[in-house]
C-alpha cells in the first residue's frame, strides 16, 4: 500500500525557479473540492475518482503547449460511467473533457473541470470479415491495432507518426492522418460506423440499422436541426462548392460540414460529424474501420537537396511516379535528429538550408515494386540531389533496417527538434496545408515570415499532400516573447488563408491555438453553421469548451505552460507521451512523462508551499518506488530520455551514508549473502507459503516495504549448491550462471535438468563446450545495487565482476555467455559508469552474450531437433529490447514448438529483480493485458529468458514459465 514519503527532502528538485505565474494554486493542495469528489465517488465508485493534487498535476499536461489543471479526474470503465458523468455535469453546470493518450498537440485533451480518462479501460481490437474490417475501442493505440491486423495482411488507413502512443479515439476525434493517409485513407473516409455517447447521455451506434429510429425517439430536436442544417447547405450552391473545395486539401479545422452533404440521414450525418469533432460533440466509445491491404514489398530512399524550395520542387515528380509517401525534413530537423539513436552523427554538419525527402514506394509483390523502382530511377535522373556529408547515399533500398532508420528519424521530428529547444522554453507545433502544386512557394514564404519574427523553426511534413509542420519555441513567462509569437501567428494565418487558400490545421485538428482563427479560414457563414452544430448536439456547452469554437481573439494565448528546468537528464522532454504505452506502471501510478511533469510543478512552486509538500508526499511511492527501472521509456522516447535512470538517482538520494556502507558490505561479502539467500529459499519452500508470507509481511511492516521483499507462492525451490563440472581446456566460451540462477531453482513440478545443466548439455551436443569458472560464487552483474541506487555497492561489484570476467575469458579472447538477459545487459552496459579507468579498459575487451542469443546463433545450427511441443507462448524481456536481440527468443522457441505466439500486449513484466516482490501490485498491473491473452488459451510451453521475469509471469498468469534453453534442451535431447 502507498506510504507517505519518509524522506521528502531527498526528492525535492534543486534551486526553485518559482513562484511561477502558472503554478497550481494552494487552493488545490488538498486535491479536488470535497463535495465534487464525494458526489462523483458516490456516482461511479471511489476507486474511479482521482482527486489528490498529484493526480490533478499529472493530468494537467499533454503534448501541447497548454496546461490546464482539472478539478478532478474520473477513470471511466464503461459507457455507463460516461453517461453518468455527463448527466452529472448537466445537472451541476459543469464541463467535461475526455483524455486518452494525451498526445494531442493543441490542447484538446485538457480541461479545467472534470477530466475523464478513457485510455485505461478502453483497449481492444476485434477483427471482422477476415480483416477487411476491424472494431476498435478508443483507448487502443494505432500500433496495437495494426499489430493485430498485420496477421491478416491488413492495416488501418490513418498512420500518424505518433502511432506507438496515440489512440484510436484521438485519431478519429481529430481526423489525424499521417504519412500516407492524405484525404483518401483518413478516418473520415475509412470509418464505416461508430458508437457515440451524446452529451445528453444518449448512446447511438451509427452502424445499427435502427440507428435513425433510436435517434428520432431519443433526440427528435437534434434530428430536426441536423436535417435543417443539411437543407440550408444544399440550398446554397456557393457554400456547397466551398465546403467541397476545402476538403480536397487535408483539413481538420472546424467541424466536417461535408458530413451534411455526405450523410442522408441524421445517423449518417452524425457519423461524419464525430470524425474530427475533437471531443466537443460526444464520446466515441467504439469505431468500425474499413481496413486496407498491407503492402509488404517496400523500397525507400532518403534524398538530400540543397534547399527547402529545391526539395519541394521534386515532390510532385515522385508523387506522379507512384510514391505512397514523400516526407520532407529541413536542415534544422535533420540536424536535430542526431539525438535519435541510429541517426548518422555527420548529419550534425549538414549545411543550414539542406533539406531531405524520404520517398517510399509500396507494392503487394516484387514485380510491381520493380516497376516503381524504375519510375523512381527516372525521376532521380532528372533532379539534382546533393551529398554534403559522407553518410548520404541518395539511393533507393529495400533493406528493412535501413528504411526503419529513415522513418525513425522522420517520426521523431517533434520530439527531436523540440528536445533541442532552448531550455525553459515551450514548444508550439503548427500544421498547415496548401495546394501541393504551391508547396515550394509556401516554403519560401514560411521561411521569410519566420525570419521576420526572429524564429528559426524546424520544418517537416507530408509533402506529397502539401502538408507541412513547423516548430516554434518561445518563453511563455516573457510577455514580449508571447507578443512575438502572437504577431507571428496573426501573419501566418493570414498568409495561409489569403495567399494560398490553405488549411490552418491539416491533421492535428483545430485545438486551442487555432480556434480563434477558425472564422478567418471558413468565413462567417460556415463558422456560424459550426456554432449551430455545437448548439444542436451540446446545447449546454458541457463538452470541451473553447477547443474548436472560441470567440476570444487571444484565446490561443491563454494557458500557455512554462517549462522550468529541473534536471539535465529530463529537461529535453516535450511531454509528448511516446514513453507511456511501454511503461509498466502506467495503469498503477505514474508514467515517465508524469514523473517529469510532477517535478516541473515542484519547481514552479514556492519552496515549502502546500502544493509542493503534497507532491513530495506522493512522489516516493507514485514515482520512485513503482518505477520498474527497466528504462524501456528510453527506447521509446525519440530523444532517449531515461526516466528510469532518474528514479534510480532519487533512490540513491534517499540513502543515508550508513545504508550505502551496508550495501557495499553486502557486495564485498556476496558469497555469504548468496548462500544465505539460497538457504532462505529452501527453508521457505519446506515450510510452505503461509509461514514465510507471515514472517516477511511482519518484517515489511517493521523495516519497510521498500527494503524487505514479500514472499510469493510462485517462489521456486533453491538451486543446487554445486554447479555442473566443466573443463577449461576445450571450452569455446565461458559460461557465467547468473546469481539468480544460482539461488532459485526451476518451477515446481518441472521435469528436467537445472538451467546450468541444460546450458552445459546443449553446448556439448553442439560441439561447443563451455567452462564455468570455479569462483563465480560471490559475483554478480551489479544490477542488484545500481537498480536500487546503491552506488558504492554497485562500484564494488562492477569492478569485481569485470576483473574476474577479464581473467576468465583470457583477456577477452573467449566470449562470456550469461544465462539471464538482464544480467547480460548489466554486464554489457550498466556496469560501465561504476568502473574505474583500468577496468573500463578491460571491459572494452570483453564480449558478453545473452545465452539465448548465443544458443540461437551458435548452437542451434549444430543441434538436431528430435521433438517439438505443439505450442509455446513467449515473454520477451525488456533487456533483450535494449540489446536489440528480441528476435532471437521467438526464433529459438520456433525450434522447440510448432506454434509460437508472442502476445500482442507483451511488455515489461516489472518484476525487475525483486521489485515485483517489493511491490507485487506493480507486476500485476504491468502484466494484466498480456496475462489475459496468455490465459485465454492453453499452451504446451511458457518461455522466457530471465528467471525473475519467468517468476513474474508465473505470478501473473499461474502458468509455469521457464527458460527457452530448458525447452531447447528437451527438444534436442537424444
Amino acid at each position: 500500500m502507498p506510504q507517505p514519503e519518509p524522506k521528502p527532502d531527498a526528492l525535492r528538485p534543486g534551486a526553485h525557479h518559482g513562484p511561477s505565474p502558472d503554478r497550481v494554486p494552494d487552493l488545490l493542495a488538498h486535491g479536488s473540492p470535497g463535495r465534487l469528489r464525494e458526489e462523483l465517488s458516490a456516482l461511479v465508485g471511489a476507486e474511479k475518482v482521482l482527486w489528490q493534487v498529484s493526480d490533478l498535476v499529472r493530468y494537467a499536461s499533454d503534448a501541447s503547449p497548454y496546461r490546464f489543471v482539472p478539478q478532478v479526474v474520473v477513470v471511466a470503465e464503461d459507457v455507463d460511467d460516461i453517461s453518468a458523468v455527463l448527466s452529472y455535469a448537466h445537472g451541476r453546470g459543469r464541463e467535461v473533457v475526455f483524455r486518452a493518450a494525451g498526445t494531442s498537440l493543441n490542447g484538446q485533451a485538457q480541461g479545467e473541470d472534470i477530466l475523464v480518462d478513457v485510455r485505461r479501460h478502453w483497449v481492444g481490437v476485434e477483427v471482422l470479415d477476415g480483416g477487411a474490417r476491424a472494431r476498435v475501442r478508443p483507448g487502443t493505440t494505432v500500433a496495437r491495432a495494426n499489430a493485430t491486423l498485420a496477421r491478416h495482411g491488413r492495416v488501418l488507413g490513418p498512420d500518424p507518426a505518433s502511432a506507438v502512443a496515440c489512440t484510436i479515439g484521438g485519431v478519429v476525434a481529430n481526423n489525424a492522418s499521417g504519412m500516407t493517409a492524405g484525404t483518401s485513407r483518413n478516418s473520415y473516409r475509412t470509418v464505416t460506423s461508430l458508437t457515440v455517447v451524446l452529451p445528453s447521455g444518449t448512446v447511438v451506434d451509427t452502424g445499427d440499422p435502427a440507428a435513425d429510429d433510436v435517434l428520432a425517439h431519443a433526440e427528435p430536436g437534434l434530428c430536426a436541426e441536423l436535417l435543417a442544417i443539411k437543407a440550408e447547405i444544399e440550398a446554397d450552391p456557393e457554400l456547397t462548392a466551398r465546403i467541397r473545395a476545402k476538403h480536397q486539401l487535408k483539413n481538420t479545422n472546424g467541424y466536417r460540414l461535408d458530413a451534411f452533404l455526405d450523410g442522408a440521414t441524421p445517423a449518417a450525418i452524425l457519423r461524419g460529424l464525430m470524425v474530427g469533432s475533437q471531443g466537443t460533440l460526444g464520446f466515441i466509445s467504439e469505431v468500425v474501420f474499413d481496413t486496407l491491404p498491407l503492402d509488404r514489398e517496400v523500397a525507400a530512399a532518403l534524398l538530400f537537396f540543397p534547399s527547402l524550395p529545391a526539395a519541394a520542387a521534386a515532390v510532385p515528380l515522385f508523387t506522379e511516379a507512384g510514391a505512397v509517401a514523400v516526407e520532407l525534413m529541413d536542415g534544422n530537423t535533420l540536424r536535430a535528429s542526431v539525438r535519435v539513436d541510429g541517426v548518422p552523427a555527420d548529419w550534425a554538419r549538414l549545411p543550414g538550408p539542406t533539406t531531405a525527402l524520404l520517398v517510399e514506394f509500396r507494392a503487394p509483390g516484387t514485380k510491381a515494386l520493380e516497376e516503381y523502382e524504375r519510375a523512381a530511377a527516372r525521376v532521380l535522373d532528372g533532379v539534382e540531389p546533393v551529398a554534403p556529408v559522407p553518410s548520404v547515399t541518395n539511393t533507393f533500398t529495400r533493406d528493412a533496417a535501413t528504411i526503419g532508420g529513415y522513418w525513425k528519424a522522420r517520426k521523431a521530428f517533434v520530439a527531436a527538434a523540440g528536445g533541442g529547444r532552448p531550455s525553459g522554453t515551450t514548444l508550439i507545433t503548427e500544421d498547415f496545408a496548401v495546394p501541393p502544386s504551391r508547396l515550394a512557394e509556401a516554403c519560401e514564404a514560411l521561411l521569410a515570415l519566420q525570419a521576420e519574427h526572429g524564429f528559426d523553426a524546424a520544418v517537416a511534413g507530408h509533402a506529397a499532400h502539401g502538408n507541412l509542420h513547423f516548430l516554434l519555441a518561445f518563453d511563455p513567462s516573457d510577455p514580449d516573447d508571447v507578443d512575438r509569437y502572437a504577431a507571428f501567428m496573426d501573419e501566418f494565418c493570414k498568409l495561409t488563408v489569403e495567399r494560398f487558400d490553405g488549411s490552418l490545421k491539416a491533421e492535428h485538428a483545430t485545438g486551442r491555438n487555432i480556434a480563434p482563427f477558425l472564422e478567418l479560414e471558413w468565413g462567417p457563414r460556415a463558422t456560424e453553421l459550426m456554432w449551430r452544430t455545437k448548439q444542436a448536439l451540446d446545447p449546454e456547452g458541457v463538452l470541451a469548451p473553447r477547443v474548436v469554437l472560441d470567440r476570444d481573439p487571444r484565446g490561443h494565448l491563454r494557458g500557455l505552460k512554462t517549462v522550468p528546468r529541473v534536471e539535465p537528464l529530463t529537461d529535453a522532454c516535450i511531454e509528448c507521451g511516446f514513453c507511456e504505452p511501454a511503461c509498466p506502471s502506467r495503469d498503477l501510478t505514474t508514467t515517465p512523462r508524469q514523473r517529469i511533469v510532477l517535478r516541473r510543478e515542484m519547481m514552479r512552486q514556492n519552496p515549502g508551499s502546500p502544493v509542493e509538500t503534497g507532491l513530495l508526499a506522493a512522489y516516493g511511492y507514485a514515482a520512485v518506488d513503482t518505477c520498474a527501472g527497466d528504462s524501456v521509456c528510453r527506447l521509446d522516447c525519440p530523444v532517449g530520455i531515461d526516466t528510469g535512470a532518474l528514479m534510480k538517482r532519487l533512490r540513491h538520494a534517499r540513502h543515508s551514508a550508513r545504508e550505502e556502507r551496508a550495501a557495499a558490505l553486502a557486495a564485498r561479502r556476496f558469497a555469504t549473502v548468496e548462500a544465505s539467500a539460497r538457504l532462505a529459499v529452501a527453508t521457505g519452500r519446506r515450510l510452505g507459503d503461509r509461514l514465510p508470507a507471515s514472517v516477511t509481511g511482519l518484517a515489511r511492516r517493521l523495516v519497510g516495504p521498500e527494503l524487505v521483499p514479500g514472499w510469493l507462492p510462485e517462489v521456486p525451490g533453491a538451486a543446487a549448491a554445486r554447479l555442473p563440472a566443466t573443463a577449461r581446456q576445450r571450452a569455446v566460451a565461458v559460461y557465467y550462471p547468473a546469481c539468480v540462477n544460482r539461488i532459485f531453482g526451476e518451477p515446481a513440478g518441472f521435469d528436467g535438468p537445472s538451467l546450468p545443466e541444460a546450458v552445459v548439455a546443449l553446448a556439448e551436443r553442439a560441439g561447443k563446450p563451455v567452462w564455468i569458472p570455479d569462483d563465480v560464487t560471490g559475483t554478480c552483474c551489479a544490477t542488484i545495487w545500481h537498480s536500487k541506487g546503491y552506488d558504492e555497492g554497485a562500484r564494488v561489484m562492477a569492478n569485481r565482476i569485470v576483473e574476474a570476467a577479464w581473467g576468465w575469458t583470457a583477456g577477452g579472447r573467449l566470449p562470456l555467455v550469461v544465462d539471464a538477459s538482464s544480467c547480460a545487459l548489466g554486464l554489457t552496459r550498466e556496469v560501465v559508469p561504476y568502473l574505474d579507468a583500468r577496468n573500463r579498459e578491460l571491459h572494452e575487451q570483453l564480449t558478453v552474450l545473452d545465452s539465448v542469443v548465443w544458443a540461437a546463433d551458435e548452437l542451434l545450427p549444430h543441434l538436431a531437433v528430435r521433438r517439438k511441443a505443439a505450442s509455446a507462448v513467449v515473454h520477451p524481456t525488456c533487456a533483450m529490447r535494449h540489446l536489440g536481440d528480441e528476435d532471437r527468443l521467438p526464433a529459438l522457441a520456433a525450434a522447440c514448438a510448432e506454434e509460437v505466439v508472442v502476445p500482442d500486449d507483451a511488455g515489461c513484466c516489472a518484476f525487475a529483480g525483486d521489485r515485483g516482490m517489493l511491490h507485487p501490485e506493480l507486476t500485476e498491473s504491468a502484466t494484466a493485458r498480456e496475462a489475459a491473452g496468455v490465459t485465454a488459451r492453453t499452451f504446451d510451453a511458457y518461455l522466457s529468458a530471465n528467471r525473475m521475469c519467468e517468476l513474474g509471469m508465473e505470478h501473473a498468469t499461474g502458468r509455469p514459465y521457464h527458460s527457452a534453453l530448458l525447452q531447447l534442451e528437451r527438444a534436442t535431447r537424444p
